[in-house]
Order: structure tokens, then sequence, then C-alpha cells
């Protein structure tokens, strides 16, 4: 049972927070390279693409290995990029210590969950599906399934939230990126930053209200919400 003090609803980032997904992202957008002629990205090159979006991570890649991309050679490696991610998202992603207890204690406790990812929604999901995470979340709401709205726009976050029937001021949203805090200061919520993740800056220093450097952390932290 929640006590007054603990959150009712818990928003989650994907990428980065429950999983680390980088390596199958390197695995396609290298497959999608060799194929143009351009130089492989190494993983620490594409964890710091990672956050924005399939257009943004497109963008960056093409940046990080020598030019600027056009228009539409964006959106025709998205396509071929995404082709082929989708058919096989999970053959090097592996789910971050501590998170299928976490997310099983939080069940328990009674807290809805629900995820807010800049991930193409139809991506997510498989992810979800094939790792075993999906009945866990109430509501998944990708970075397509409200066209151009994405975090750090709250509308994304309330999108995840309003399914859950939950006021704001009973939420929490947990990443490991700015964005992922930004949203969470936008919508007027409170937050926790993940160590594990993908940001380019210190985790301590994204100005969430609680960090965490494991999951099983999470419970213990969050009875002073």
């Amino acid at each position: 049972m929640l006590n007054s003090n603990f959150p009712s609803a818990i928003i989650f980032d994907l990428d980065g927070t429950l999983i680390d997904s980088a390596p199958d992202l390197r695995l396609a957008i290298n497959q999608v390279f060799d194929s143009i002629g351009r130089r492989n990205l190494f993983l620490d090159e594409v964890v710091m693409l990672i956050g924005d979006g399939v257009p943004k991570f497109i963008e960056r890649a093409f940046h990080a290995t020598g030019t600027i991309a056009t228009k539409n050679q964006i959106e025709q490696t998205m396509k071929e990029f995404l082709w082929i991610y989708e058919r096989n998202p999970i053959s090097l992603t592996t789910v971050f210590p501590g998170v299928f207890l976490m997310l099983e204690s939080l069940q328990k406790k009674g807290v809805k969950l629900g995820i807010c990812t800049n991930k193409p929604y139809e991506a997510a999901m498989e992810v979800l599906i094939k790792l075993g995470l999906k009945s866990f979340f109430q509501s998944v709401i990708g970075g397509d399934s409200l066209g151009d709205i994405r975090k750090p726009d709250p509308r994304h976050f309330f999108a995840a939230l309003d399914p859950l029937g939950i006021e704001k001021k009973f939420s929490l949203m947990i990443g490991d990126s700015k964005n992922d805090i930004a949203v969470a200061k936008k919508a007027g919520v409170k937050s926790v930053a993940v160590s594990f993740g993908y940001s380019s800056t210190k985790f301590d220093e994204l100005g969430a209200d609680f960090c965490i450097c494991h999951f099983d952390e999470l419970i213990p932290t969050l009875e002073n919400f």
C-alpha cells in the first residue's frame, strides 16, 4: 500500500534509464553507414547521439562522421535505420541491473507506471515486449506518438501520465538526461536522475530532485517524496 509520502505514478524514460540499448542502435546505424560508404561509429560516440529522437540521432551521426546531412539524407537514412533496428532491437540490448525487482516492488506498492520516451513508439513497444517489460506499464508514449511533440515538451509527459488517472502533484519522472529532467521541471513535477545512462552532463548536475546510482536505491529514496 502507498503512504502519503510516496508517488502514486512514476513515468520512466526508456533508453539509458531502464535499458542499455546503445549497442543495438550502433549496430543498426553502422549497417546503414556501411551501405553508403561512411565510417562506423564507436559505441561511446553513439551514446552521445541518443536522447532527442531518431531524426536528431541521424543528424548527429552524419555530423560525427564528417559532414552535415541534408533533409533528404536524414529522412532516407532514418527509414533504413528503423527498418534494420525494428527487426532486431534486442540482440545486444540489456535491462539495467535491478530494474525488474524495482518494477515488481513498485507494482506491489500500487504505483501506476508509464513510459515517456523519444524513441519511436513501435520500436519502444517491440523492445518492451521482447525484454519482458511491457506488462509493468499502463501507458507508453513514444517520440512520434504526438507528431513532432516530444520531451522536453511537457505535453509529452502528460500524455504518459493522463491515462494513469493520477494528479501531477503525486507523480514523478525518472530519467538519465537533460530532456528527462527538463520535462519534469516544465510539467511541474519532481524528478530522479540515474547515474548509469547516456547523459553528457553529470547526473548530479542535471538539476533533478533526487539522484540514484542503482535501482535498489529508488524506493528508499522516494519514501520522503
